[in-house]
């Protein structure tokens, strides 16, 4: 294949990129102390998928945007989807909050007064209903149950709970649904999270049933996790359900994508490539239906800038991983060549993929530089001048 037949395959492989941005990635968020607010941020959801739209007009391929319930509630959700489209959106995955309720002090779903897991269940069967209302498909679960001492509860015993409180969620979804379990080693709880990693994770979404899969944020993992090796593996078994992207340098720190390891973004993005043209129908189907979600949080940076340049680090790092030559790779590997695979990878990883992705913006009839063009856009300055008053937030 020459290598502008080449250039032309990977074209149209990112022109077909989906990645979705999240509504809580435009608001006021911030540490543990304090909460740091910037010019411009939308003070409601209606003004957040204000925002989403924008960043979809600027790189053209983040069409969709995630909701929070009850941080995005509203009347009437048909009228926020049809807002949304008119806007050039979707409403995207949807989650549940279990984590913000005074009453989930010690667990929601595994919580051992039963009247306060009927409320985490009830609430998550209403963002069922949510679903429905937009036209939703996934919802994403994350819960932040755990302890903080040893002899604080019993590990199997909450274990249950869940288990039970998860399979009552999971019958409710729609045959055209799924949910997608998210897990974290840690934070808020620090001796123990109910389900503190991908394993865990797994073998509930295995007792759930099919459309139950293993969500990865790239920020729940100890240092020093080989995420890639946790996604292929996840491909393989037909459980990998999508992404919470963002960067870390420590734990669960929500920095825009690739901010601290481009390379580890680079080499995940490998294991996804491979599996869209893997062999095994099953495993294709998987990684092509894989959900990308930003999922960060602007602590101190503006909030648009944030998600454009974690989209275009994303657009990055997919583009590197197609240009990977699979069969040198392959041939390297067979070999026993250690040091020409590696070099394979390097290869591509090394690439300046900014000329490539111009050409892909041109097609696509959107800017080249999507941050560049917001920085002093109109948007941004009616922004700043129109919103005033309290932003919206956690």
């Amino acid at each position: 294949m020459s290598e502008s037949d080449k250039h032309e395959k990977i074209l149209t492989r990112l022109a077909q990129q989906h990645i979705e941005t999240q509504s809580w990635g435009y608001v006021s968020t911030g540490t543990r102390f304090k909460v740091f607010n910037t010019p411009g941020t939308p003070r409601d959801v209606w003004e957040k998928i204000d925002d989403a739209a924008l960043v979809h007009r600027l790189t053209g391929v983040a069409p969709s945007v995630a909701l929070h319930i009850p941080w995005d509630q509203v009347d009437d959700y048909g009228r926020l989807s049809d807002y949304a489209k008119k806007e050039g959106l979707v409403i995207g995955s949807i989650s549940p909050n279990l984590f913000q309720d005074d009453d989930y002090k010690f667990g929601s779903l595994t919580n051992l007064d039963p009247k306060i897991r009927r409320k985490a269940i009830d609430h998550s069967i209403e963002v069922v209903d949510v679903m429905r209302s937009v036209g939703s498909t996934q919802m994403s679960m994350w819960l932040a149950d755990g302890t903080n001492y040893p002899g604080q509860a019993d590990f199997r015993r909450r274990r249950h709970f869940l288990r039970e409180g998860l399979q009552e969620i999971y019958a409710a979804l729609d045959e055209d649904m799924t949910m997608v379990l998210e897990y974290k080693l840690f934070e808020p709880a620090f001796y123990h999270t109910d389900i503190a990693d991908w394993g865990q994770s797994l073998s509930f979404c295995q007792k759930l049933g099919d459309r139950a899969k293993v969500l990865v944020d790239l920020g729940h993992h100890a240092l020093g996790v080989n995420i890639e090796h946790i996604v292929a593996t996840l491909l393989d078994e037909n459980r990998l359900g999508g992404f919470d992207l963002n960067g870390k340098k420590y734990a669960d720190d929500d920095l825009f994508v690739g901010a601290i390891n481009p390379y580890e973004l680079f080499l995940i993005a490998v294991e996804l490539v491979g599996g869209e043209d893997d062999a095994d129908p099953r495993v294709a189907e998987t990684a092509r239906n894989v959900l990308y979600k930003i999922d960060q949080c602007a602590m101190i940076e503006d909030k648009i800038p944030a998600m454009l340049r974690s989209v275009t680090a994303m657009q990055a790092a997919f583009a590197k991983a197609l240009l990977v030559d699979r069969a040198a790779l392959s041939a390297a590997q067979e070999a026993g060549d250690v040091v020409t695979a590696n070099e394979v990878l390097t290869e591509a990883y090394e690439t300046d993929v900014r000329p490539l992705l111009r050409r892909l913006r041109e097609r696509q009839g959107v800017v080249a530089d999507p941050l560049g063009a917001y920085r002093d856009s109109e948007d941004r300055k009616q922004r700043i001048s129109e919103r005033v008053g309290t932003p919206a937030g956690w």
